[in-house]
């Protein structure tokens, strides 16, 4: 069995037992993704949580250059692991791209979970290297789980600074460790190859 089936089975195990039972369309993250003129609700909707669990989080989203979210990131192992997940880049509060997020890891971990993550970009030099498409964390990379009061003490680490907030699921092991991003920029046009 090659690497991607591998990580894409455990991602499937991991993210059936990790994901809470979800009660379908949420009207309000629509109208919150149309007022704030973002694509997609759950970005919105993962925005508003991240805020309403902790409230000086609001500091970062006002005076960060830019920032990546993904709403939802699955991750599950036994013993080798896998993360995935897709969000949104913006830039000054304004839609700039999309994003997707893979993580292989290996090590002591067991089970699955289900999470958003935040990586707020101190200036445009952080978020022009996030978007050159080679941006990874390190090992020791890590992220602040947020709980009322969590962002007061946290600060940037070489420009960036990391959120994580809980939506399901149990897993011993929770780094951002290894996390490699891809960037894709809005209207940016893919090349049609002709038939010959």
């Amino acid at each position: 069995m090659n690497k991607k089936s591998l990580l894409s089975m455990l991602f499937i195990i991991g993210l059936t037992q990790a994901l809470p039972a979800q009660a379908g369309w949420n009207p309000f993250a629509t109208e919150s993704a149309k007022k704030q003129n973002i694509r997609n609700p759950d970005v919105a909707e993962a925005i508003t949580n991240f805020k309403n669990k902790d409230p000086k989080m609001k500091v970062f989203f006002s005076k960060a250059y830019g920032y990546a979210i993904f709403p939802t990131v699955g991750k599950a192992g036994i013993g080798i692991g896998g993360a995935y997940g897709t969000g949104e880049v913006f830039k000054k509060g304004k839609l700039i791209g999309t994003t997707s997020l893979t993580q292989l890891t290996i090590g002591f971990q067991l089970g699955g979970q289900a999470y958003s993550e935040i990586i707020f970009f101190k200036d445009k030099r952080t978020l022009d290297h996030f978007t050159s498409g080679n941006f990874e964390f390190n090992a020791q990379a890590s992220a602040v789980a947020v709980t009322a009061g969590a962002s007061a003490d946290a600060d940037y680490n070489n420009g960036v600074a990391i959120f994580t907030l809980a939506k399901g699921g149990l897993m011993y092991e929770a780094s951002v460790g290894g996390q490699k991003f891809s960037y894709e920029a809005i209207g940016r046009k893919v090349p049609v190859e002709t038939a010959k």
